[in-house]
């Protein structure tokens, strides 16, 4: 009764909301969105904030002479959970709509934070898995939500109210999602967690009105002695041997995603093979397919049209599944329809989004578990960066040159800002396999140093991570701002010639999006920090982020007064006179943006 009230409330004053926003964001709205023909560019309708997933906003209120006027508006507590903020809100209707780790979805006024309604899907917080969600998807009147557990909700996006529930997979099988759900053609698409353990990776696409499952896509093949769902799985059973089936094989897919409406193509990520040594997938060097690899999938079908393999045989946990970015880019003298991705391997991929062909690869960050790639993109690996029993340090770090923190693209600078890591990381192999592990522990002993050169732009000594501002057409690093990057965390970029960046440590800090100069930084108080988005209502700009751990000082519950640290959506816009919560450490100091030579 409590939440069809709210709802009620919400309806006041529709007429002067719609007026200023889409009254039902359908798939011609959400086509625009995003793009230069984007009617509502206030809004943020869906994760990548275009399904180029370019995180550009076209706002440019707040710009650099005024950015140091930026104030905290207000806060919402948005409840208990058992791990850190990833989520990215969605606005639309003046409403900013958000989830927490536990899966809650809420709804607040976005002018004042003032609560709409909030839905709680009670899911099993004994599951397996990161206790992570990033986010929600947005279309006719309904807010899509994930369960950690492994249920796909529709809810009514004016009263929180549930229209339908289906189930994607089951936490007793080993799966849990992470990943936001996005909307094509009028389909859910949302894929799966759980490639760290004995699961068979796929993502499903369900009918939005429905909740019906139009089709499902294996992203590795299951038992060669049953019959193969479709073609592409029977030519991947020829890239793996063995008894590999009875580990699952791994390739999950959690984070990356894009939508090409004029291709008709999704393209998903995919992640690691399971376990992650070859030793123990049954035979040796063989690809693996379709593990670390970039899918184009038919929408209406479900049918593989093209793939590309960042790393055949995967050793490392090289995941391709940090997000994919379309963008338009004039390549030797022509414009060319390329997907992005600044991979967890470190290497920049810019492929054509369209037929499949590889158009190039560089490494934005120092690499030595490959010597470069060939022709066709496929990686020279150092012999050096195999591991057994003997510990090994390889770089990028095992967390990813670049994980789920979002990047950006700002076509005035034409440069795509990188949330990036530097560190290596240590491997070692198990001596034999065990049930329920992935084969490998951190090296408790001093790894073995590759003697090979790496390649890469090499970062200061003792930087472990920044934003990177990276040109995909000459390939060069323009800008690099130490601090921050890391796994949590993300950006936007605007029309102001802004880069608004949050870090898992706690910070918010504004950099001019050509020259990398930090114009402003506060610190939260927080730690586990999602991804900003701006947005714009009765001509005024706001910045929006969640962040806190959220964990609870006594047992894992809903009741926020159990909450130490409690995980908050902050809200910036220019002279906002809130007061930040306190800060418990010392600021760490503050480095400069340094150019590239």
């Amino acid at each position: 009764m409590r939440m069809l009230l709210a709802g009620a409330v919400m309806l006041t004053g529709v007429a002067t909301i719609f007026a200023q926003q889409p009254a039902v964001v359908d798939a011609a709205v959400l086509k625009k969105a995003g793009t230069p023909a984007d009617p509502f560019p206030g809004t943020w309708l869906t994760y990548g904030k275009s399904q180029s997933e370019t995180r550009y906003s076209p706002l440019k209120q707040i710009d650099a002479s005024n950015v140091k006027r930026l104030g905290l508006e207000w806060t919402y507590v948005v409840g208990a959970g058992g791990y850190n903020q990833e989520g990215t809100p969605l606005v639309w209707n003046n409403t900013i709509y958000g989830t927490t780790t536990w899966s809650v979805v809420y709804a607040v006024d976005a002018r004042t934070g003032k609560q709409i309604w909030r839905w709680d899907p009670e899911i099993n917080q004994h599951s397996k898995g990161i206790n992570a969600t990033r986010g929600l998807a947005l279309y006719n009147g309904k807010i899509f939500a994930p369960g950690h557990d492994g249920r796909l909700f529709a809810l009514d996006a004016m009263t929180g109210k549930p229209v339908w529930e289906t189930r994607v997979a089951w936490s007793q099988d080993g799966y849990y999602i992470t990943m936001a759900p996005r909307i094509a053609g009028g389909k859910v698409i949302i894929g799966v967690s759980g490639g760290d353990t004995e699961t068979r990776g796929f993502f499903d696409a369900y009918d939005a009105a429905t909740g019906q499952r139009a089709w499902r896509f294996y992203t590795v093949p299951g038992d060669p002695s049953k019959p193969f769902e479709n073609e592409a799985m029977r030519a991947a059973a020829k890239t793996w041997g063995g008894d590999f089936y009875t580990k699952g094989g791994g390739g999950a897919v959690w984070d990356g995603f894009a939508y090409d409406p004029d291709a008709n193509l999704i393209y998903v990520g995919t992640g690691n093979a399971e376990p992650w040594t070859q030793k123990f997938r049954g035979a040796k060097n063989m690809d693996n397919l379709y593990t670390c690899s970039i899918l184009a999938v038919d929408l209406t079908t479900g049918k593989l049209k093209w793939h590309f393999q960042t790393v055949p045989n995967d050793n490392w946990d090289f995941d391709s599944v940090q997000q994919l970015m379309l963008l338009d880019l004039k390549i030797d003298g022509r414009v060319r329809k390329v997907l992005t991705q600044a991979a967890k391997n470190g290497f920049f991929y810019a492929i054509d989004r369209v037929t499949g062909q590889f158009i190039s690869a560089f490494p934005f960050v120092k690499v030595n578990w490959a010597k470069g790639v060939d022709d066709s993109g496929r990686p020279m690996v150092n012999p050096e960066a195999y591991y057994d029993v003997e510990p090994v340090a390889v770089y990028p770090t095992g967390g990813g040159a670049h994980n789920w923190a979002p990047m950006s693209f700002n076509p005035a600078t034409g440069l795509v800002y990188i949330p990036a890591s530097y560190t290596s990381y240590t491997y070692q192999a198990m001596d034999e396999y065990k049930k329920g592990s992935n084969g490998d522990v951190r090296g408790g002993t001093e790894p073995r140093q590759i003697k090979a050169p790496a390649i890469g732009p090499l970062a200061p000594d003792g930087v472990r991570g920044g934003l990177q501002a990276w040109d995909p057409v000459k390939h060069t690093l323009v800008w690099r701002g130490d601090g921050g990057g890391g796994i949590g965390g993300g950006t936007v970029t605007t029309g102001g010639n802004l880069v608004f960046q949050t870090s898992n440590d706690g910070r918010f800090a504004v950099w001019s999006a050509d020259k990398g100069e930090k114009l402003y930084e506060i610190r939260t108080g927080k730690s586990g920090v999602a991804p900003p988005i701006t947005y714009e209502i009765d001509g005024k700009q706001y910045v929006a982020f969640m962040a806190g751990s959220g964990r609870p000082a006594a047992s894992i519950g809903p009741d926020d007064a159990k909450v130490e640290n409690p995980p908050m959506l902050f809200v910036f816009g220019l002279d906002g006179k809130a007061e930040l919560p306190a800060v418990p450490a010392p600021a760490p100091a503050s480095v400069a943006a340094a150019p590239v030579p």
